[in-house]
């Protein structure tokens, strides 16, 4: 009895999305550090064949710029190939193929690590990976995983705890993260006499792909959600004192495009500077290797748990906008003090202050499936995810040839333009709070007027 009680606990805990997430995820860190390390010693190998290097100074700026021209070229790849892909899984998502944005993806992410590894065992060029990504990118990439993911964390939860349950996951997407970076620089170095390195890390990046891969083919379990009216199963659920349906959706509306203008210029101020982050720890006065490249991933994963944590705390005694804007402000300081890193310890003082970056991308995804149907919800997530994807394609060769430019006088001036990013994307949230707010007045003041002038005629 209690063997059996015991196996439909473990099936229950299997088939949620969680070890689905931490799976892909141990994957994917092992695969970043591999990917990083590989452009590095492809760049130096290229470099000290050119006959153009004379000095240290020179052929190191060379290599900055050749291993920023990979990763924008293919970063660029992966943003715009998987546009249309992810809409088609997004629709069929909400047909009812809930597993479809989610198993499709993982098949790319497991050509990608398996790409890889060819790369390093045949010695195949660098620029193989470019196809690598677009083969990821028409799978749907990130961009039609992540969505489904999150559409299934919203679905299997109510708009009480929504946003708990997302940032649950977004803990053990870091927490894997982390496990994963601390291991993947001295897992790299690993190699026999037949082998370099990084073929070790790359076997076990694409056996933990293809288990991510089986666990949502097989135990994933999808909750079935019944068929309502359209007016019933709106996400956000409508006050006893309803408004007029024309207001109602033009409230939703502008709510709908300030959540998205808030996240496009965060995402375009992290993930421009996370764009630049992996090649500048490169470069002296840091001058990483492969473990330290590991441990600063770590550094960045730990931000997961410290986002997780302080949305617990401070979801007591704050709302959710509020919640935005804390994360908002801990990102941007912590990536303006970056601009000015010259050591390693500077470095962590500098992922120290981002302790909640985290917050507000997973806060305001949580907001929007609070503004639109169930039946629109994969949909509009996968619209965000979109809308940061075309984003991208502004910001990756903006921040590439920014950080070229000055290389000479300012490398870290790049993170300063992410801060500055960073705070302009607290406006629209302003104005979404001042709006969320401004309705509850007007109710509240409405009952009491009503509860008096019932009194009165009483």
């Amino acid at each position: 009895m209690a063997t059996s009680s015991w196996r439909r606990s473990a099936f229950r805990v299997f088939g949620r999305v969680e070890p689905l997430v931490v799976l892909e995820q141990l994957g994917t860190s092992l695969f970043d550090t591999a990917l990083l390390m590989v452009v590095k010693d492809r760049c130096a190998t290229a470099n000290a064949t050119n006959p153009g290097t004379s000095t240290r100074v020179s052929g190191e700026d060379d290599q900055q710029k050749a291993m920023s021209d990979f990763y924008m070229v293919n970063n660029l790849i992966a943003q715009l190939t998987p546009i249309l892909p992810a809409l088609l899984l997004a629709k069929a998502g909400d047909r009812g193929w809930r597993r479809a944005p989610v198993v499709v993806p993982l098949c790319g992410y497991l050509l990608s690590s398996v790409a890889l590894l060819q790369v390093v065992l045949l010695r195949l060029p660098i620029q193989v990976m470019f196809g690598a990504a677009a083969l990821l990118g028409i799978s749907g990439g990130f961009c039609a995983y992540w969505p489904g993911v999150m559409t299934l964390s919203s679905l299997g939860s109510n708009a009480e705890n929504r946003s708990q349950v997302m940032m649950r996951v977004e803990l053990m997407y870091g927490a894997a993260g982390l496990l994963g970076s601390l291991l993947s620089g001295h897992v790299f170095l690993l190699y026999s006499s037949s082998v370099g390195h990084g073929t070790v890390l790359l076997c076990v990046c694409t056996l933990l792909h293809l288990l991510s891969l089986i666990h949502a083919t097989v135990l994933l379990k999808v909750k079935q959600i019944s068929s309502e009216p359209e007016e019933s199963s709106a996400l956000i659920p409508r006050s006893p004192n309803s408004v007029p349906a024309e207001t109602s959706t033009r409230k939703n509306t502008v709510n709908v495009v300030l959540l998205f203008s808030a996240a496009i210029l965060y995402g375009s101020s992290v993930g421009g500077a996370v764009e630049i982050l992996g090649v500048f720890v490169m470069k002296e006065p840091l001058h990483w290797n492969a473990a330290q490249v590991g441990y600063g991933n770590a550094a960045g994963f730990v931000i997961f748990l410290t986002s997780f944590l302080g949305a617990i705390a401070f979801r007591r005694c704050v709302s959710d906008v509020t919640l935005i804007l804390i994360g908002m402000l801990s990102f941007a300081s912590g990536i303006y003090f970056m601009s000015f890193v010259t050591a390693t310890y500077m470095f962590y003082l500098a992922r120290s202050l981002s302790l909640f970056g985290l917050i507000p991308l997973p806060t305001i995804r949580s907001l929007l499936s609070q503004q639109v149907p169930t039946s629109l919800c994969g949909f509009t997530l996968t619209a965000l995810q979109l809308a940061l994807r075309f984003a991208a394609l502004a910001y990756i060769p903006a921040f590439t040839k920014l950080y070229q430019g000055t290389l000479g006088w300012f490398p870290g001036f790049v993170f300063t333009i992410s801060s500055m990013l960073a705070v302009l994307g607290m406006i629209p949230i302003s104005v979404m709070g001042c709006r969320w707010s401004r309705p509850r007045c007007f109710e509240e003041a409405g009952t009491t007027s009503e509860t008096r002038h019932a009194d009165e005629e009483s």
